[in-house]
């Protein structure tokens, strides 16, 4: 089969159209518009541009609007809890019911990337499954790192804490393109290394919550 390019330029004018999907911090997503900025500044041209934010959180959490606002962009939230919570519905998407509804919240953000002609969909921190096509997704977890029966071993939410409570000395950040699964597609980059520091051991991390996500937020926010 002959490979498809995510973007032609042959048949589109201007650079690439990028959406960009965040939940928390948005240090990814940063990362993204400082490197457009950069390449405009040192070559005159980005071959991409963020068209706008979306968050999957409206309830003050997400920085989506501050860093929006700080680089002159469009930002939009819809709260994932509060559409679950209106409905009477679990955030469970691996039911057949969940997955509805999860294709139900999806309209919205759907709406936007056709809207705005969207070619791809980075997802940078974003913690919510999406059903939407085109997504780039960067998991705060080396991935090539494999389980004795080869599945993939830091895989989810917690993956940071799982592998900090697991003695990796090292941790990497992981570019995949999404599928169906989670954190189950095509790795297309893994990132430079980045030193593992702890104030605690870890056996005071098992049985310590508020030090361990202290911890995992501290290596988070450098990935």
């Amino acid at each position: 089969m002959k490979p498809v390019p995510l973007y032609n330029p042959e048949n589109k004018k201007g650079p690439m159209k990028v959406a960009a999907f965040m939940s928390g911090s948005g240090s990814n997503i940063k990362m993204l518009l400082n490197r457009e900025k950069g390449l405009i500044q040192d070559k005159g041209y980005s071959p991409f541009h963020v068209e706008f934010i979306f968050s999957d959180r409206s309830d003050g959490a997400s920085q989506g609007e501050r860093i929006a606002l700080e680089n002159g962009l469009p930002y939009f939230s819809y709260d994932i809890r509060r559409f679950h919570s209106m409905h009477g519905l679990s955030r469970n998407v691996l039911t057949p019911e969940g997955l509805d509804a999860r294709k139900e919240y999806d309209r919205v953000a759907a709406a936007l990337v056709a809207a705005f002609d969207i070619d791809l969909i980075a997802l940078g921190g974003y913690m919510s499954v999406t059903t939407l096509k085109g997504c780039v997704n960067v998991h705060p977890a080396d991935l090539s790192i494999l389980t004795p029966d080869k599945k993939r071993k830091f895989t989810g939410d917690h993956a940071v804490a799982d592998a900090i409570l697991a003695g990796e000395k090292q941790l990497r950040a992981s570019t995949l393109w999404t599928d169906n699964g989670v954190d189950t597609g095509p790795v297309l980059m893994v990132s430079a290394p980045v030193e593992v520091k702890l104030t605690e051991p870890v056996s005071v991390l098992k049985k310590n919550a508020g030090l361990l996500k202290q911890a995992v937020d501290q290596h988070q926010e450098r990935l």
